[in-house]
């Protein structure tokens, strides 16, 4: 965001093509045409093209397909600028921005009420508070990470990245920060349709997404942790295949986090308004899949489960081909764009190498070379590329570091993040 009346125009012929072996050449830019694209009509200034309600309305609801992207033809695609909400201002620096949020920025209040009780978000004057409350957490996020504390190593680096499926506002994730550990959200764009923009308002990493039919984009073995926290997933459904998938992301040794129905049953089924019949089913169709994908059960404790994923691949993999099992056909699991969900258990040979040492705890990971490099399993990737690219990112990263420095000093920028 630059200062009102700052020269956006200071090097107008930038040009952003690749210039491989330093070798820039010479711009003749005497043909080039400047194409302005004028504001979009202020009812566009939440459009997010393939999450549009109007169109996500033409498409079966059937496992949750009319809630996952569906984008718009090329005659139907917009060629102007979104607009930003009237009043739009600067978000408050983080830490500030995890508890509020201009009012401007999303207003949308239906949350205040509709969650009020379960502290999710409060209005107050020009600005929404977040208590860090949730469905499953109204005391707030740091007690019920405190629980999870007492099952999962979270402290100690083990746990660095983590999922949140069907994420509310995030807060899970935003008080997972001051704890080193970095969570991705996502939710689908329902009836609470700011919840993502006002994660993302907060600070927090977080994409409007769901579990319908489609592969999740992300690669196989990318976190340590999946959370769902009443996120209404019907985890047992299709044979498990929502299971499956997040199996898919999890790492060996990893955890997977369910409060909420239809854990601790016996005790809530009159809360939660369902027969004992129906919850008791539920469950048990969870446990069984957990159980076929080497899932060790921790704990439980009151509405929370918590399971580990199993590290020892061999005796997991004898088992669930006793147990008949399908396995994914395909070579690379970590071609997921676009893909559809398929009933099968994702191979995970990689972990049980004994050439291959286990991931670092955090700090030390971020340096050290990730073990599906070090064993060659990411084609055209060796050891000493990874090594020598991480150089190259720090330098990169100094270098915008100095510059934005310079920029602030020079008064041409107020915010960067």
């Amino acid at each position: 965001m630059t200062k009102s009346g700052a020269n956006c125009n200071i090097l107008p012929n930038l040009n952003f093509e690749t210039h491989h072996g330093g070798e820039a050449g010479i711009i003749d830019d005497s043909d080039s045409k400047v194409t302005i694209f004028k504001p979009c009509h202020p009812r566009y200034t939440d459009y997010t093209p393939c999450q549009d309600q109007r169109r996500a309305m033409t498409f079966p609801r059937e496992n949750m397909i009319y809630r996952e992207r569906h984008c718009p033809s090329q005659e139907e695609k917009l060629h102007c600028l979104i607009p930003a909400p009237k009043g739009y201002v600067t978000p408050f620096p983080w830490p500030k921005s995890r508890d509020y949020v201009p009012y401007a920025n999303a207003p949308y209040k239906s949350l205040t009420v509709e969650k009020a009780i379960q502290n999710w978000i409060q209005y107050e004057g020009n600005v929404f508070r977040f208590p860090g409350g949730g469905t499953q957490f109204p005391q707030g996020a740091d007690n019920y990470i405190d629980q999870l504390a007492s099952v999962i190593p979270i402290t100690n680096g083990t746990v660095r990245t983590a999922l949140d499926t069907g994420c509310g506002v995030a807060s899970w994730g935003a008080y997972l920060w001051k704890r080193n550990v970095i969570a991705m959200s996502f939710a689908p764009r329902d009836s609470h349709e700011a919840q993502v923009q006002f994660a993302l308002e907060r600070g927090v990493p977080a994409v409007i997404g769901v579990l319908g039919t489609i592969k999740l984009p992300y690669p196989s073995r990318a976190f340590d942790m999946a959370h769902c926290s009443r996120c209404l997933i019907p985890w047992g459904i299709n044979d498990g295949l929502y299971m499956r998938e997040v199996d898919r992301v999890l790492r060996p040794g990893g955890y997977w986090v369910l409060s909420g129905p239809p854990i601790n049953w016996k005790v809530n089924y009159k809360a939660w308004k369902r027969p004992m019949e129906e919850l008791q089913e539920e469950q048990r169709k969870i446990e069984e899949v957990a159980k076929l994908l080497c899932w060790e059960k921790k704990a439980e404790i009151g509405e929370i489960a918590i399971w580990q994923k199993s590290v020892d691949t061999d005796s997991c993999r004898a088992a669930q081909e006793n147990s008949g099992a399908a396995f994914c056909k395909s070579e690379d699991a970590d071609d997921v764009w676009y893909k559809k969900m398929e009933p099968c258990i994702t191979r995970n040979d990689i972990a049980n190498s004994d050439d291959v040492p286990g991931l670092k705890p955090f700090p030390e990971r971020l340096y050290a070379v990730p073990p599906r490099i070090a064993s060659g399993a990411v084609s055209g990737v060796s050891v000493e590329e990874y090594l020598e690219d991480n150089k190259l990112w720090k330098k990169h990263v100094n270098a915008y570091r100095r510059l934005t420095g310079l920029l602030t000093l020079e008064g041409t920028a107020t915010l960067w993040t």
